[in-house]
């Protein structure tokens, strides 16, 4: 992987799905989650990275999960697993707890929020990839859930569309180990540019 930079006014901070139900005890993904997130220090090192992107001066971009509404997916032809699970459980829904943001994770004055994804993509049918180039933004650094889904496919799409990307390994979680290992040691190197721990990032945006 490359050493990176992350110049400022050309780096966006991709914070992707920061949801209750996904971070906060009582939601309905996190209790599946939860052995992974408190072993790689989930909450604490998104909390740093907050921090440290605002404090660099980084663009922040809020890449939201669509919030379940009543009627979604029903009639269509071909909802994939996580569409079919989401119009079960009702994760994220509209209107309630589990779809707003975890409280150290809320949008402040300056800060993007682009139209929801329905599917795992950040990009797929949202305005993410028009408003990253209005600003000029080349780099994109992901973080949030899950890092075998929504983390890797939007970060993927990224590099595809000729961004420079980076994974932060520990800033992010899944179901199992396997699926960890899968997004940071198998798939990860064949698409992102750099992928760190969220001190080893904290580290070049300080330098």
């Amino acid at each position: 992987m490359s050493k990176s930079i992350y110049p400022v006014g050309r780096t966006a901070y991709l914070l992707v799905d920061p949801y209750n139900d996904f971070l906060s005890d009582g939601g309905r993904v996190f209790p599946f989650i939860k052995a992974i997130a408190d072993a790689v220090g989930l909450l604490e090192n998104l909390r740093k990275l907050d921090v440290a992107v605002r404090k660099r001066g980084l663009d922040v971009f809020f890449v939201p999960h669509r919030r379940w509404e009543p009627g979604d997916y029903e009639g269509w032809d071909h909802p994939n697993p996580n569409q079919v699970k989401v119009s079960q459980r009702h994760h994220f829904a509209r209107g309630e707890w589990g779809g707003e943001w975890h409280p150290d994770f809320t949008p402040k004055p300056g800060d993007t929020i682009v139209r929801e994804h329905w599917g795992s993509s950040g990009f797929a049918n949202t305005d993410l990839d028009f408003r990253l180039k209005q600003r000029g933004i080349t780099h994109v650094i992901a973080a949030g859930l899950l890092a075998n889904t929504c983390i890797e496919c939007t970060a993927r799409y990224a590099s595809e569309m000729g961004y420079h990307v980076t994974l932060v390994r520990d800033a992010t979680a899944a179901f199992k180990p396997e699926m960890m290992h899968a997004a940071h040691e198998l798939n990860g190197p064949t698409f992102a540019h750099a992928i760190l721990t969220t001190d080893e990032l904290i580290q070049r945006l300080a330098s």
